[in-house]
């Protein structure tokens, strides 16, 4: 089923529903509340109701953005669909009647009363119709087998076997369709080789099976003496775009960390891997874009003044370049103010250190005051990096890290910053040992991500560039 679409969709409804809300609402509070006579009512004339008509269905459109209301949209629920838009419909309704009616004239307090509950009744009605009617027929579409996710099992002991057997009798779709399995290690047979195909020898091999067979859904499936390599699999599949469920049992439960679910009577635990509540994520990257903007605007004399100096201390081009690894291992391009001298890496990839001969004179005063990183708010605009966010490093030095350091892997779960804790906190790394120091500040800014902590990181990566305090 093709998810822009269905997106599209629900775009659509929303603006037609706030719109349809909102002239019902305004023609009420003329009649009803300000005793406006019916014949003399001509919203064509009238400026107030265009100007609200072409605001108020984009705030909602905004407010549903925001929070999160259209992702996951194919794995809806009709209980999730009234609860999500009841909420989201009231809280959007106090917003509005702040804004638009407490302000307005009234005769009777009861006034106010019935206009948030006429403004909250119809934004609700004609809002929720139209979600009702699209996710009942997508779970229609779903359960007839008219689409279907593919799903992979890892684990092929008797645990996954009886999996498939129950999901397979079932007498309605899941909306799973099962490509085959993984195993956690090789071994002589697989119970589950009977049922599906195995797609690769072990765990090292789920990214490029996920990949090649686009793969939506991903079952954990162990027996009690797999349970000691968990954290593993969770770890490996943090770095996938696809949703990941497993078989409960009493430990899951009780550990608390995962979602219960229910896939069609199907027992499963969602594994959530957000860091943020959708909302402040969307804000974040909101923020990002059009702080990143606006600098990029703002900072064009800085640009030009830099560029001049850069150009002046030393022969070579004014920005330096080269491949960094982003969110969920993706490599992109990154772009900076160049501050080493040309070929610094010609005997190949190395760490800067306060007394290196190959920084230059300017070089060095933008790596103190890190003026040098500015140019990356084009790679913010761009999606690949995010204001606030671990530090993106090379493959050559990542291999190294998580020899040692496993965790790494935790950092590509996000979209790496121009500034972060490990910047503000330790600094650049002069050696692969403070790389892993480092790591750990990045760990506890991934464990505790909030607007909040990045905007005080920003705060604090201010004060480093005016203080030229940067390691």
């Amino acid at each position: 089923m093709n998810k822009k679409l269905l997106t599209l969709k629900y775009v659509l409804f929303d603006l037609l529903a706030g719109a349809i809300s909102w002239g019902l609402f305004y023609s009420y509070r003329k009649i009803y509340v300000e005793h406006f006579p019916i014949e003399k009512i001509h919203l064509g004339n009238d400026d107030t109701f265009f100007l609200g008509l072409s605001i108020i269905p984009f705030f909602w459109l905004a407010l549903y953005y925001f929070t999160g209301e259209y992702r996951n949209l194919l794995r809806k629920s009709r209980l999730q669909e009234l609860a999500s838009t009841f909420k989201l419909v009231l809280v959007g309704s106090v917003i509005l009647f702040f804004i638009l009616i407490l302000d307005d004239y009234i005769s009777s307090y009861k006034n106010y009363y019935s206009s948030f509950f006429t403004l909250f009744s119809l934004q609700f009605v004609f809002t929720y119709i139209p979600r009702l009617t699209i996710t009942s027929s997508t779970i229609r579409k779903m359960r007839r087998g008219e689409f279907s996710f593919n799903t992979l099992i890892i684990g092929a002991r008797e645990k996954a076997v009886g999996l498939i057997k129950e999901m397979s009798n079932k007498p309605k779709s899941s909306g799973n369709k099962f490509i085959g399995f993984v195993p956690l290690e090789p071994q002589e047979e697989y119970p589950l080789e009977q049922y599906l195909s195995k797609l690769g020898d072990s765990l090292e091999d789920i990214n490029t099976i996920v990949k090649e067979y686009k793969v939506d859904e991903v079952i954990i499936s162990l027996d009690y003496q797999e349970k000691n390599k968990l954290e593993k699999v969770i770890s490996r599949l943090e770095l996938l775009h696809t949703r990941t469920l497993m078989q409960p049992d009493l430990y899951d439960i009780l550990t608390g960390h995962v979602q219960t679910t229910s896939l069609y009577s199907i027992p499963l635990l969602e594994v959530t891997h957000e860091l943020m509540p959708p909302w402040q994520e969307n804000v974040k990257r909101f923020l990002d874009v059009v702080f990143s903007i606006i600098a990029m605007v703002i900072l064009i004399p800085l640009y030009v003044g830099i560029s001049i100096a850069i150009k002046a201390n030393s022969k070579g081009p004014v920005f330096y370049s080269h491949t960094r690894i982003g969110r969920f291992g993706k490599p992109f391009t990154i772009y900076k103010f160049r501050s080493m001298v040309v070929d610094a890496e010609k005997n190949g990839p190395q760490l800067s250190n306060h007394t290196d001969n190959r920084i230059t004179s300017v070089g060095r005063f933008l790596r103190k005051t890190r003026l040098d990183e500015i140019p990356q708010f084009y790679n913010v605009v761009l999606g690949n990096m995010s204001l606030v966010g671990p530090r993106p490093e090379r493959q050559f030095f990542i291999d190294q890290i998580v020899e040692r350091a496993p965790h790494y892997y935790h950092l590509l779960r996000v979209r790496p910053g121009i500034t972060s804790l490990g910047q503000v906190k330790y600094g650049y790394a002069e050696n692969v040992d403070q790389m892993i120091e480092r790591l750990r500040y990045d760990i506890i800014y991934i464990e505790n991500m909030s607007l909040y902590v990045d905007f005080k990181i920003m705060i604090y990566t201010i004060k480093t560039i005016f203080e030229a305090s940067g390691k």
